[in-house]
């Protein structure tokens, strides 16, 4: 079964403020659509992503790996359009149709949808309403209303593909859902239980809540990664190795494709590594010129961004260099603040030390200096 999901980000947000339409805003560390389409790309049963942009967002398309990139229509419905038609060409079985603005929908939630589709053309969660409910003419109650089988739609909405296009195709445009221009093909929609922490965010104060249910999800579900990493370079004429972001003076440098920072590639890697994604060679190539002589932040920077885009934190990361020369021990808390600024964790979250090996081995004879790093890194 092919599944795919399309996640709609063409909206511009104003409503939530922060001067940038609210998918692009940080929610803890990282930006809502990043933790939206977190959510699917660590769903076991997704296959494939399309995101939808806004024209003038397209320089965002970048930064979401992995995912098919798709232009967005003037509404809502529009870019659902869009969507389905970037996936026409190789069709999957079912389609997953998500908002952006739903960073914290839930595996199960997830799960439930698909499930229905088993049955059913059609599948969505959603709450029952519970409050009461009035009608008024500004600030004063006119009546009231039955709540009996009102529902609060939520997404993500699951179809068959090939009735949801069909559907889209057929519709005359203005649907507030994906559900509407499915019962407007006559395709039937089962209800599947939604979840209050599915929540939209829409104005400002939104923020706040979802920063809460966030803090409680990870009490409740916790992912745990460790990764390591271990790095060797050697020594060539010089006046200063690169040591975790420093310039510790010696008599020698470390040579290597990039500025040969063996501390920050070994951390780099570990992070990689906790995230099942390769290593640094993979994601920038020694062949690739671009790179010579590259600063190591550059890839210390993507290896946590990677992490902070499928919903994880760093709380901790331990790095060891293994060296005769130069001294360390000097230069730690130097190393320590350096690598927590380009993560933008605190500082205590960071160890650096060093040790010898007792005059043994390539580092013995001062050869060279190898590193080794441990991280873990936490996803709710």
């Amino acid at each position: 079964m092919d599944i795919a999901a399309i996640i709609v980000a063409a909206g511009r947000g104003t409503r939530a403020g922060g001067g940038v339409p609210k998918q692009w805003r940080r929610l803890g560390k990282a930006r809502v659509a990043d933790i939206t389409l977190a959510a699917f790309r660590n769903h076991p049963r997704v296959d494939r992503i399309v995101v939808v942009l806004h024209p003038d967002d397209m320089g965002q398309a970048e930064d979401l790996s992995g995912a098919i990139i798709a232009t967005g229509g003037a509404s809502r419905d529009a870019s659902v359009a869009a969507g389905l038609q970037a996936l026409a060409g190789d069709p999957p079985d079912l389609v997953l149709i998500h908002d952006v603005a739903r960073p914290l929908v839930s595996p199960a939630v997830i799960d439930r949808v698909i499930d229905a589709l088993d049955h059913a053309a059609g599948a969505a969660p959603a709450l029952a309403v519970t409050d009461a409910l009035w009608t008024g003419d500004h600030d004063t109650v006119t009546g009231t209303q039955d709540r009996t089988g009102l529902y609060r739609a939520q997404t993500p909405q699951g179809f068959r593909f090939k009735a949801i296009l069909d559907a889209h195709a057929a519709h005359p445009g203005g649907a507030a859902d994906d559900v509407e221009v499915a019962r407007h093909a006559g395709l039937d929609v089962a209800i599947v239980a939604g979840d209050e922490a599915n929540m939209k965010i829409t104005g400002p104060e939104d923020f706040a809540r979802a920063e809460d249910l966030m803090r409680e999800q990870m009490d409740i579900r916790t992912d745990i990664r460790t990764g390591l990493g271990y790095d060797v370079h050697a020594f060539e004429k010089g006046d200063a190795c690169i040591l975790c972001g420093v310039a510790v003076p010696h008599d020698k440098k470390l040579k290597g494709h990039s500025d040969a920072d063996v501390g920050m590639h070994a951390l780099t890697d570990a992070i990689y590594g906790a995230l099942a994604e390769g290593d640094i060679g993979q994601h920038f190539p020694p062949s690739d010129p671009q790179w010579k002589g590259a600063a190591s932040d550059i890839f210390l920077k993507h290896a946590i961004e990677l992490a902070r885009s499928r919903g994880f934190e760093m709380t901790n990361c331990d790095v060891v260099l293994i060296c005769e020369q130069p001294k360390i021990g000097p230069h730690a808390g130097a190393m320590r603040a350096e690598l927590a600024r380009i993560m933008d964790v605190d500082v205590d979250r960071v160890s650096v030390k060093a040790t010898t090996s007792e005059r043994l081995g390539f580092t013995g004879r001062e050869e060279g200096i190898a590193a080794q790093a441990v991280v873990t890194l936490v996803r709710a």
